[in-house]
């Protein structure tokens, strides 16, 4: 059923939203979900949006775009577009796990919505996995993300309606990497909500890339949330890939919780998108764990991104890596807060954390924020941050080889972004991205699929 929300007190609205829905958010939900929906909404109606001022947000304010006049659907809609024929991944030596999400729903052309391997991997749609396996369900949604403090995670908690599980088993490893492909299509503007859960077990491993991709030109707002539990000695790779269109607005929200001597990894790759904001959150909750994090973007036009980490050292031992850089252009603009929070127990910690980012214009605007919060003192931490253009030495030895002035702007621009783009494992991912980022950064707006219609106006 679809609703379009009216200009009005923006809090209020999405309130009334879920109470005038509520049968239709609760229906077959196990009494665990139903009371996390309605504790969740309470928490959104007294926390609200952040205000303009707000300071983790004082760059990126985003109460006026869920104040748009959007649809809001609770059920999967059938639409006129067959999705298999405008849409498949062109990396063909990249051997995956399919899974197909449209506009926040997962998508089977089969009617099989879990995959259950032999070795216990499973993996598939999030509401069949809460009918499924009701006990593995509780034991981990909503644990790691805090619906509690943060309005977004809230208003998904209590809205979201699907989603992909993923679930490695103790001493297990999937087959293969798992593909999540987001898919924004629609012939009316929309809001989605959708949440992902993955569980990687003790001594378990699991590689995971997420793909977010627009598939017709309508504004299109996301609200998402990402939990990810790590067990001891586990080690998790998640990828993300995005690119949407300048219509569309995405708030992206990551929770990476790791036990002791984990491993996880977090990289995210925003090609293009009209306003995004990415928030991560990673709980060092082990002795001897390690986290390490990555962004790049590159903007152009009224582009905007915004990214936020938190990285909380809980634990002794531990170690992490940040590590975002950002190539704006035209009068796009962009935002780093990260932050290093060291608990008084977490002594023998080692944090870094680097932002480094080019401005191609006198228009383009960067705003950075590194930030610690040592409360251990015996401990290896460090920050910094760099906002400026192009490397004149650099350009000037590259020209005196007789390089031409634009091809050597590129090889510096592309040599500044490869250090992100080389801690991809997988290598046809690798090669593509490299790829994308090479056409992005030479202002050829292609996209990383074969969609049938152009999305980039």
């Amino acid at each position: 059923m679809g609703i379009v929300t009216e200009t009005q007190d923006t809090v209020r609205k999405f309130v009334s939203m879920y109470e005038e829905h509520r049968d239709e958010l609760l229906a077959g939900d196990p009494g665990f979900v139903s009371g996390m929906r309605q504790e969740a909404i309470e928490h959104f109606e007294r926390m609200g949006f952040p205000p303009k001022k707000a300071e983790n947000y004082k760059y990126t304010h985003l109460e006026p775009f869920f104040n748009a006049a959007l649809s809001t659907h609770f059920t999967p809609r059938k639409l006129e577009f067959d999705v298999e024929e405008i849409f498949r991944c062109d990396i063909p030596t990249l051997d995956t796990h399919v899974i197909l999400v449209l506009n926040g729903f997962y998508y089977t052309s089969t009617g099989e919505k879990l995959v259950e391997q032999e070795s216990g991997v499973i993996f598939g749609s999030l509401r069949e996995a809460v009918s499924r396996y009701p006990e593995l369900v509780k034991k981990h949604l909503g644990k790691y993300a805090d619906f509690r403090n943060d309005p977004f995670v809230a208003l998904n908690t209590a809205c979201a309606m699907d989603g992909v599980f993923i679930y490695i088993p103790e001493n297990k490893e999937p087959d293969k990497p798992i593909q999540i492909i987001h898919l924004l299509l629609s012939n009316e503007n929309e809001m989605v909500q959708h949440r992902n859960l993955f569980v990687a077990e003790k001594n378990s491993r699991g590689e995971v890339i997420i793909c977010d991709h627009t598939l017709s030109n309508h504004l299109f707002l996301t609200n998402s949330v990402t939990e990810m539990g790590v067990g001891e000695n586990a080690n998790l790779d998640v990828v993300r890939l995005q690119n949407e269109h300048n219509y569309s607005v995405q708030v992206t929200n990551s929770w990476m919780e790791l036990e002791r001597n984990a491993n996880g990894r977090n990289s995210t790759i925003t090609l293009h998108g009209g306003k995004v904001r990415n928030n991560l959150y990673v709980k060092m909750k082990g002795e001897g764990a390690s986290a390490d994090a990555r962004g790049l973007f590159l903007t152009d036009k009224q582009q905007h991104v915004d990214s936020f980490t938190l990285v909380e050292h809980q634990a002794p031992n531990c170690t992490s890596n940040q590590h975002y850089k950002g190539v704006l252009d035209d009068s796009s603009s962009g935002a780093f807060t990260g932050k290093i929070h060291v608990f008084p127990d977490a002594q023998k910690t080692m944090a870094y954390q680097s932002n480094n980012n080019i401005l191609l214009t006198k228009e383009a605007k960067m705003h950075t924020k590194p930030q610690l919060e040592i409360y251990a003192d015996d401990v290896k931490c460090s920050h910094g941050a760099t906002v400026g253009q192009l490397d004149e030495n650099a350009m000037f030895y590259l020209r005196a080889r007789g390089i031409p002035k634009e091809e050597a702007r590129l090889m510096l621009m592309y040599a500044f972004a490869d250090d992100v783009i080389s801690g991809i494992k997988q290598e046809p991912l690798h090669n593509r991205i490299e790829e994308l980022v090479s056409k992005r950064l030479r202002g050829e707006l292609s996209k990383c699929d074969n969609c049938a219609i152009n999305c980039y106006d």
